[in-house]
């Protein structure tokens, strides 16, 4: 296959950026569909954890573990140990996503947190119409994100969380960065297990690239479109229908609302066997598709896994994987690797 021209793909991505209309979000639009394509990092909408991937990322209201600090900060002081935790996926179009999410209690009631997300490839070759198999040269494509979380337990049923993270992203010679926040209500109902999260993410304002490039035609372009960042409004409700020492079922509900697509809600689901081997199972649907079935205006569609969590003296080390269909786009795999201390 050929490889793309730096030229041509940075042109192509400023034509984007200078051409770009922003759109208002509305609750539950007839085209949300017409939103697409107008925010920026999308990256920051990968989820990161094998075990919340699994649940078909209906995991808001369920986050417990370091995951948290990407799902639902205020989750991040239900755990109550101090956890690592590292995620490895390989991606579409051969991308390489990490993640790194540390979590360190301060107090029974206040959990510190830092993590590190990361999209990538490996270099590209440069070409051009006249040298179209390489010029010698290599240019680059990657993302990353660095995120400061604090998370509190205020009440014995009330828990809060913030993230501020730093983002960016860099294509060739144009480059993005912005500061965004994240935040998160985590309540415990008193009915039964029932628990209720509210999360939003990604907010802060309008960024634009930084850089200059220069087109065919010799003609420099340094001024670009902005655009918002990929803000999402989470709705979570959770709950454990078997609660026991040997058998325990999670189910989970969650209503996304962003603001570069249509509504969608997830559905997972988590059964684990003495708190050591686990399934999950999980699927995606836009509002007003069919339950069953796929779904006509997402890639996404469902996704399973399973999990280990084996005990070492005062501690525990935990392994987990998720499969996703992505229907046309393939497959996609995730690996998390955890130690709880």
């Amino acid at each position: 296959m050929r490889t793309p021209c730096r030229h041509t793909v940075v042109i192509v991505l400023a034509l984007a950026m200078s051409n770009a209309v922003p759109v208002s979000a509305q609750l539950l639009p007839n085209l949300g569909g017409q939103r697409v394509g107008i925010s920026a990092f999308q990256f920051l909408k990968i989820g990161v954890s094998a075990r919340g991937v699994a649940m078909g990322e209906s995991f808001s209201a369920v986050a417990d573990d370091a995951s948290a600090l990407f799902y639902n900060p205020a989750g991040l002081v239900m755990a109550a140990d101090n956890q690592v935790l590292a995620s490895h996926t390989e991606y579409v179009a051969d991308l390489q996503h990490e993640f790194l999410g540390v979590s360190y209690h301060l107090s029974e009631n206040d959990v510190v947190g830092v993590s590190f997300i990361s999209l990538h490839t490996d270099d590209m070759q440069v070409t051009t119409e006249t040298q179209p198999f390489g010029t010698g040269q290599t240019f680059s494509f990657g993302d990353l994100a660095l995120g400061l979380t604090y998370s509190r337990k205020m009440t014995d049923q009330f828990s809060f969380g913030a993230t501020v993270r730093y983002a960016e992203e860099t294509l060739d010679m144009l480059t993005m960065r912005a500061f965004l926040v994240d935040l998160g209500t985590y309540y415990w109902t008193g009915l039964g297990s029932v628990r209720f999260a509210v999360v939003i993410s990604n907010f802060g304002g309008d960024v634009s690239p930084a850089g200059s490039v220069t087109g065919l035609d010799g003609k420099v372009m340094s001024t670009f479109q902005s655009f918002s960042p990929p803000t999402i409004f989470r709705l979570g409700v959770a709950f454990d229908p078997i609660s026991g020492e040997e058998h325990r079922l999670t189910g989970s509900f969650q209503l996304n609302h962003p603001n570069d697509n249509a509504e969608h809600v997830r559905l997972g689901v988590e059964y684990g066997w003495r708190r050591m081997f686990f399934v999950r199972a999980g699927i995606k649907r836009t509002l007003r598709q069919q339950l069953l079935g796929e779904d006509q205006t997402s890639a996404e569609s469902w996704a399973a896994g399973m999990g280990v969590r084996l005990p070492l003296g005062l501690s525990s080390v935990s392994a987990d994987y998720a499969y996703s269909d992505f229907a046309q786009l393939g497959s996609i795999h995730r690996i998390s690797i955890g130690l709880a201390f």
